[in-house]
């Protein structure tokens, strides 16, 4: 009886991490060992940036609303301590999105956070 290889799982996974690598410049989607590290670094730094999005974005959100209030004539730290203490349960997301979109709103909000 003939000695099985398993060549087909090796390609396979050969097969895998070239596409994966496929769009890579030069040896990187093309050389099995230079592609296997580019495909692994790549997850590094999605992995690590997945975490990273929500970070920029919630900064973001504080610089927007800051803008917004200090045009409205108070800041940051003070709108969303006033928000706290009048029960608003308004995250900054949304808060932002009034700042951007609708400033009239954004307005009534700061208005009823100083009076």
């Amino acid at each position: 009886m003939p000695r099985a290889k398993n060549r087909v799982a090796s390609r396979a996974r050969r097969k895998k991490i070239i596409t994966q690598a496929s769009g890579y410049f030069g040896k990187r989607n093309s050389a099995i060992k230079t592609a296997k590290d580019a495909v692994y670094r790549s997850g590094v730094y999605a992995y690590r940036d997945r975490r990273q999005k929500k970070r920029n974005f919630r900064s973001l959100w504080i610089m927007r609303i800051n803008a917004a209030a200090r045009i409205n004539g108070t800041t940051y730290g003070k709108l969303i301590c006033g928000l706290k203490e009048k029960g608003i349960e308004l995250n900054r997301k949304s808060l932002a999105y009034l700042a951007v979109h609708e400033p009239q709103a954004f307005t009534k909000i700061v208005e009823t956070v100083k009076g």
